[in-house]
């Protein structure tokens, strides 16, 4: 019975270390990242380059896009107050089922700035 429960004790232990090593702000931000890259290797490069910091065949650059541009011009088709389009087309289709994944985009395509 002892040994049951020390054993349980140091499973506890070991996940309690692992789960505050992945609670740090960069680990968090890696899987934001990879999971934003899977959203744009998906979906935005239809009509975006592969590289998002080149322009593509119909959408711009897009590398290092805000969470606040990316929300508003995904589910809404707009850019934030006094934001200049990189393009006068508007060609962007409605993306509001992506709007919740506005961080993970965000932080792949800030990630992605000046490669």
């Amino acid at each position: 019975m002892i040994w049951k429960r020390r054993r349980w004790l140091g499973v506890a232990a070991i996940l309690s270390l692992t789960s505050a090593n992945c609670s740090s702000g960069e680990v968090e931000t890696e899987t934001a990242a990879s999971r934003g890259e899977a959203i744009y290797r998906s979906v935005c490069i239809t009509c975006h380059a592969a590289d998002p910091s080149q322009d593509g065949n119909i959408g711009p650059a897009i590398a290092g896009s805000s969470q606040q541009l990316l929300r508003l011009k995904l589910a809404k088709g707009s850019y934030p107050p006094g934001y200049t389009p990189k393009r006068a087309s508007k060609l962007m289709p409605n993306f509001a089922y992506l709007e919740a994944y506005s961080g993970d985009l965000a932080a792949f395509l800030q990630e992605s700035e000046g490669s």
